[in-house]
């Protein structure tokens, strides 16, 4: 009976490490977005629908299972109301190693006149690549736009590796 205990408490002692949250942060600098496009929609003064490319350099953090993210791509929608955006896309980062992750983001931006601006949002892992994969987790962002077109952002949240899964293996003599 106390082996059978043992082997439940070491049993619950991984899945819980397996499940636990990392804290993660970082800050990025993305340029222009290159292309950039804006369609106005015609219905009202301001409202326009955009879709930009955006190369990003990771200047500080974003550390991820002993790897830091170097590189990045933002590719994303939005939608232009006056001086408000809503923004929908995609991030893939490219890890020091080589490996890379993807998040999708979604947030809002106030805008100013002269294109400088405020935004915010929240973002989740939806891949991984080498040692990224099975990747898992969430946070927040928020950040400045400049006057050129180019951004900075922060960015927190919390990250989990999933566990490795491993097959059983057939013992010489075992049948199917």
């Amino acid at each position: 009976m106390r082996k059978t205990g043992f082997i439940v408490l070491m049993a619950l002692t991984l899945a819980s490490a397996a499940s636990a949250q990392t804290k993660v942060s970082g800050k990025a600098h993305c340029a222009k977005g290159d292309p950039e496009h804006a369609i106005e929609v015609g219905d009202a003064a301001g409202h326009v629908l955009t879709l930009r490319k955006a190369a990003c350099t990771w200047n500080e953090g974003m550390e991820i299972a002993g790897m830091k993210a170097k590189t990045g791509l933002d590719v994303a929608s939005g939608e232009v109301t006056g001086a408000t955006m809503r923004d929908n896309g995609y991030h893939t980062a490219t890890m020091d190693n080589g490996d890379r992750f993807t998040v999708h983001f979604t947030g809002t931006a106030k805008m100013n006149k002269d294109n400088t601006g405020t935004f915010d949002g929240k973002w989740s892992f939806v891949s991984g690549t080498g040692k990224l994969k099975g990747i898992k987790g969430s946070g927040t962002y928020k950040g400045t736009a400049a006057a050129d077109g180019s951004s900075d952002v922060t960015v927190e949240g919390d990250y989990a590796m999933s566990a490795a899964k491993t097959m059983p293996t057939k013992a010489p003599g075992d049948k199917q």
